[in-house]
């Protein structure tokens, strides 16, 4: 009556720590970002050459800044020298990412997620290391669960209710998923780059790739005519996604569609 499952070894688990590490250091590039637009939102320095912040040029303009009150320039200097090295910092943790995942044993899997829109080498990496091990979940609705994108549900008697999501589960994958979902939302499409990932990978995880395409897209529409709130829409098409997911790389979906 149990399921056998695959614990994670020690260099699964390092795995998982590398891509919290990476979350973390996000966060605080985040922060970082905050602070200094902030600061310079107080001296009155409002970037207007492009609407795209962060980008090279939006950069190079913050190198170009000077303030002629020496406290001040100070300031700057030490808010600006905190992102280019959390940056940097970011970079190089995306870097061993990628090379972690192409290596076994996760490169097959990690090249069949990055087939899906939305996901690449970075975002593909950090769920199968969060989600090792897919017999877990007997269902897609299993998954959908424990990653806390089902909804809650407060009933007594014949009264039934149902409320936001759970948010239980694995929060890193929650947030992932979400993310990927935005992507979903404009017409289904293959970008250069999205069409550069799917060579030579099967034709089975194609279809499903395509297939989640057109019914996310769909699903998006439907709601928003409908008048329902752009975040719980991606919401609902990130729980959709999960499915998609499941079904790329669940053993017992795999034996049936082969």
């Amino acid at each position: 009556m149990l399921t056998e499952v695959h614990a994670p070894s020690e260099s699964e688990e390092a795995l998982r720590d590398l891509c919290r590490c990476r979350d973390d250091a996000r966060t605080d590039l985040l922060r970082a970002r905050h602070r200094l637009g902030k600061f310079l939102l107080r001296r009155h320095c409002l970037y207007r050459q492009t609407k795209r912040h962060w980008g090279s040029r939006h950069m190079q303009w913050l190198e170009q800044l000077r303030f002629d009150d020496p406290v001040s320039q100070a300031t700057f200097d030490s808010y600006f020298l905190a992102v280019q090295q959390l940056d940097e910092r970011l970079q190089q943790l995306d870097k061993r990412l990628a090379e972690f995942g192409g290596q076994e044993p996760y490169r097959e899997p990690v090249a069949w997620l990055r087939c899906f829109k939305g996901i690449d080498t970075v975002t593909a990496v950090c769920l199968i290391a969060e989600l090792h091990d897919f017999r877990r979940f007997r269902s897609a609705r299993a998954l959908m669960s424990y990653v806390g994108l089902v909804p809650s549900e407060h009933s007594s008697g014949e009264r039934e209710r149902r409320g936001s999501i759970t948010k239980t589960g694995n929060r890193h994958v929650r947030r992932l998923l979400v993310e990927a979902a935005w992507h979903h939302r404009h017409r289904p499409a293959l970008s250069a780059p999205l069409r550069k990932r799917r060579e030579g990978q099967p034709a089975r995880v194609l279809v499903i790739a395509d297939r989640s395409q057109e019914r996310l897209c769909a699903r998006y529409r439907r709601m928003t005519a409908r008048g329902i709130s752009q975040p719980k829409t991606i919401v609902a098409m990130a729980r959709e996604l999960v499915g998609y997911l499941w079904a790329v790389l669940h053993p017992a979906a795999m034996a049936t569609r082969n």
